[in-house]
C-alpha cells in the first residue's frame, strides 16, 4: 500500500529542485526525483541553460541518474515524481525507462501559461513525416537495414 505522505515529501523535493535550478540561473522551474523502495535514488532539475543541452530536462536528469544507480536501462520498480507533468520528449523518456508510477504537480497547461508550451510538439508528433514544420526526409541507404538486420538476428538481448 502506497503512503500518501512519502507522497508528499517526495514532491516536496522535486518542486525544492525546480526553485533550485530557477533560482541558480541554470535553467526553467522543473525538478524531478526518483524513488525505488522509499527512498529517493537520484534527483534531476533542468539545466537546458546552465548545460546549453536541449535534452537536460529535470526527468531526463532524473532518468539517467537512476538507470546509473541501478545498473538498468528501466525503472521497474521505481516512481518519479516531477514538478511538472513531462513535456513530450520527457514522456517519451518515461516511457522507455519503464517506471511503475509517474506523479506531477504542474499541468503542461501551467506550464504553457508562463512560456512553455508544448502543443505544438504534440502536433508535429501525429504528422506524418512528410508534413512536419522542420522536413523529415527518409534517405535510403542500404546499410541501414544491413545494422536492423545483425540486431534481429541477436539472441541474447532482452527488452
Amino acid at each position: 500500500m502506497e503512503d500518501p505522505s512519502g507522497n508528499e515529501v517526495f514532491m516536496a523535493e522535486a518542486v525544492r529542485l525546480s526553485f533550485e535550478t530557477m533560482r541558480g540561473n541554470k535553467g526553467a522551474p522543473f525538478g524531478c526525483v526518483v524513488v525505488k523502495d522509499g527512498r529517493i535514488i537520484s534527483r534531476g532539475f533542468n539545466s537546458v541553460l546552465s548545460s546549453n543541452d536541449p535534452t537536460a530536462h529535470a526527468e531526463i536528469v532524473a532518468i539517467r541518474e537512476a538507470c546509473k544507480v541501478l545498473h538498468s536501462y528501466q525503472l521497474t520498480g521505481c516512481t518519479l515524481y516531477s514538478s511538472c507533468e513531462p513535456c513530450p520528449m520527457c514522456l517519451s523518456a518515461i516511457y522507455w525507462a519503464r517506471p511503475d508510477k509517474v506523479y506531477f504537480a504542474n499541468t503542461r497547461h501551467d506550464a504553457a501559461r508562463i512560456g512553455f508550451d508544448d502543443a505544438f510538439i504534440y502536433s508535429e508528433i501525429s504528422q506524418d513525416a512528410r508534413h512536419r514544420k522542420i522536413p523529415f526526409l527518409q534517405l535510403e541507404y542500404p546499410d541501414a537495414m544491413k545494422a536492423f538486420l545483425e540486431w534481429e538476428g541477436k539472441h541474447n538481448i532482452k527488452f
